[in-house]
């Protein structure tokens, strides 16, 4: 599976992401300061799923447009020590979630 990390998810957090993915950042990519709806283009076409900090993006973006799979993460900042907790969740979805679904994980 291959994971897109939103510019706004910590990269070193990728270390504790399960070593079967295939895991990317939107730094890495060269898609940094894009709005919303480009990434989202972008990554459909490479990746199977964001993860996000952004609390809004169903909101924000027509996610069914997307073949892209999100996991917003819902944290009480966006600190690594509050993020950190929060991944082995993470992994759990990360390894059931299917294409176009939005499945938020909180602390």
């Amino acid at each position: 599976m291959r994971v897109l990390l939103d510019e706004n998810v910590d990269r070193r957090l990728r270390r504790f992401l399960d070593s079967a993915f295939d895991v990317l950042t939107v730094s890495e990519q060269g898609w940094s300061g894009e709005t919303n709806s480009e990434p989202l283009k972008a990554a459909e076409q490479e990746f199977d799923v964001l993860v996000t900090l952004d609390r809004n993006i169903q909101f924000q973006q027509d996610l069914s447009a997307y073949d892209l799979a999100v996991v917003p993460i819902l944290a009480r900042s966006s600190r690594r020590q509050d993020l950190e907790p929060l991944m082995p969740q993470v992994n759990t979805v990360l390894r059931r979630i299917k294409p176009r679904e939005l499945r938020m994980v909180e602390a």
